[in-house]
């Protein structure tokens, strides 16, 4: 029995009414009228994740953990989604914690509200219109204890900060910001994380086994093992935008997605650039064994309306078959997934383009094909932003089967930005975004 069925708990109800399977099976197999539209995409099934305190979820897994969560409730969990072996449940990862900023001074701070949050692995189940926490596994360092989510480097991380971004908290160097998860056959799990950015390798029960991180990141003073085995160009990510998706092939390799363009040679080069880079890890040899040039399509494409193309981000990278992957490109606001193939005539892995000093970089080439980079070429699966039904901030995303897909949003622990997020007796002012599990159809199918 799930811990974290007890405490503040609303009974949300569905926003689009489940398709019976019955009804679905005749829908498929009916020939279309003459002259009928095309099916399009659509919502087939939405569930909600109820209100769990995150104190009484924390200090279920671990005792003494978080002294006080100032009202706010477990979320963020959408960072992404597996599939775990039944139907209708998933692994899901928390990210950092909540988190948000709040200008000082004229200078935005980066703020901690439940400091002592610990990352989590969380299995959940999709059960009518209502998403249920089935079990939950802390992330702790190799001594057990939690890693927290906590930034890890002065001068290279944000400053933590206390809730009301008036005082200032420690560095962590064990400290995680979790976005993506798979499952080993052997029980133990992958993760990523934006700091570093890293691959984090994690047993069964959650404790850290290593964590791999780009050459030259000198990162001390943890409580687990570090090995410094990605490429060094991994030092220019930008801030918040390290790995976001991972995927697991089915040989077992990993791919990584670097959320957005590294900050090559500078800022104003990675907020322009519509290129950034999948990578390929091996553990068996616990190595990058490939890289790839992946280009977003115009922010305007991506996203009718919007017109900062620093808003481009891949937050999901989906296996579905030899070395093909659907990889998610979003904005806050929509997100499109794209049909790759990973061929070894794509590999710039060990190439000039890994080199910091070769100008112009990759990140600055208007046109990467034409100056002979062999760009991923990919294929429009579905305008996610079309689809009736689908939230915003789509981080998470996992097959059902041959023509379904679940996604689930990242609803930032019902935060919002600035020095209104909380109220005066520092308790949250809950924004209303609910985690949401969101069932897709998909008329063709993958």
């Amino acid at each position: 029995m799930s811990p974290h069925a007890t405490g503040r708990r609303r009974v949300h109800r569905s926003v689009a009414a489940g398709v019976p399977l019955a009804v679905l099976a005749a829908l498929v197999a009916a020939a279309p009228a003459q002259g009928a539209a095309p099916e399009a995409a659509h919502v087939t099934r939405t569930a909600t994740l109820g209100d769990i305190p995150l104190g009484t979820f924390s200090n279920t897994l671990l005792p003494g953990t978080v002294d006080d969560d100032r009202g706010v409730d477990l979320g963020g969990i959408g960072s992404d989604l597996y599939p775990a072996g039944r139907k209708g449940e998933f692994w899901t990862v928390t990210d950092r914690g909540p988190n948000g900023q709040i200008k000082i001074d004229g200078k935005k701070r980066r703020t901690f509200p439940v400091p002592g949050f610990d990352p989590a692995i969380v299995k959940i189940r999709v059960s009518g219109d209502t998403v249920e926490v089935l079990d939950a596994i802390p992330v702790t360092t190799s001594s057990g204890k939690p890693v927290t989510g906590l930034s890890n480097q002065e001068g290279r991380d944000e400053a933590p900060y206390t809730y009301d971004a008036r005082t200032r908290l420690a560095y962590d160097p064990n400290g995680l910001d979790t976005e993506g998860v798979v499952r080993a056959a052997d029980g133990s799990f992958w993760l990523v994380d934006e700091y570093g950015p890293s691959l984090v390798h994690v047993s069964a029960r959650g404790r850290v086994l290593t964590r791999y991180v780009p050459q030259g990141l000198n990162l001390t003073g943890t409580d687990y093992p570090v090995v410094e085995a990605l490429p060094s160009v991994l030092l220019h990510r930008k801030i918040n935008r390290g790995f976001e998706g991972l995927a697991q092939l089915p040989c077992g390799d990993l791919v990584m997605a670097v959320q957005s363009p590294l900050s090559l040679p500078d800022t104003a080069a990675g907020e322009a650039s519509r290129t950034t880079r999948l990578l390929r890890f091996s553990p068996k040899k616990k190595a990058v064994t490939a890289e790839y040039a992946y280009r977003f399509d115009p922010v305007g494409v991506v996203d009718p309306g919007e017109d900062d193309t620093s808003e481009l981000k891949i937050s999901s990278v989906v296996a579905v078959g030899g070395d093909r992957l659907l990889v998610e490109e979003r904005t806050d606001k929509a997100a499109r997934l794209q049909l790759v193939r990973l061929g070894r005539d794509a590999d710039i892995l060990g190439g000039a383009y890994d080199d910091d000093t070769t100008s112009p970089s990759l990140e600055q080439l208007d046109d990467p094909a034409a100056a002979g980079v062999p760009v991923l070429g990919k294929r429009l699966v579905v305008d996610l932003g079309t689809v009736d039904g689908v939230p915003g901030k789509i981080e998470g995303i996992a097959r059902v089967d041959h023509d379904t897909l679940a996604l689930i949003n990242d609803n930032d622990f019902g935060m919002t930005d600035g020095a209104g997020a909380f109220d005066a007796q520092g308790r949250l002012v809950d924004s209303g975004v609910e985690t949401t599990v969101t069932y897709v159809r998909l008329p063709r199918g993958i």
